[in-house]
């Protein structure tokens, strides 16, 4: 059985967070020699509203990964160590979708063996 519209539909929306965290990211890098890291996050809380919405996603990153951690041993999905360090590596608009896409394949490959 091939892909369903799900896992489509989640493959999308990881490469387009990809793409729209690291368009960003590479513009920060480029106006700073590299990425210091401090700077980076004094950024994040340059003024009420990027505080919240980063407060926000560090609240919406600790849920994922204490979802995903008992997710992935429920459906016995292998190396989920891999996803935290997609989620501070790359992104959490990456990581979580690409985690959803890997749970339906996981979740329809045992739906094939039952």
């Amino acid at each position: 059985m091939g892909p369903t519209a799900r896992q489509w539909i989640y493959a999308v929306i990881a490469i387009t967070g990809v793409a729209v965290t690291w368009y960003f990211n590479l513009q920060f890098i480029a106006e700073h020699g590299g990425l210091p890291i401090d700077r980076f996050i004094a950024d994040v809380y340059v003024n009420a509203a990027a505080s919240s919405i980063g407060n926000d996603l560090l609240v919406v990153v600790a849920a994922f990964l204490v979802w995903s951690f008992a997710e992935a041993r429920r459906l016995g999905m292998r190396h989920w160590w891999v996803y935290p360090i997609l989620t501070f590596g790359i992104a959490i608009a990456f990581a979580m979708p690409f985690f959803l896409w890997m749970r339906e394949r996981r979740m329809a490959a045992l739906a094939a063996t039952a």
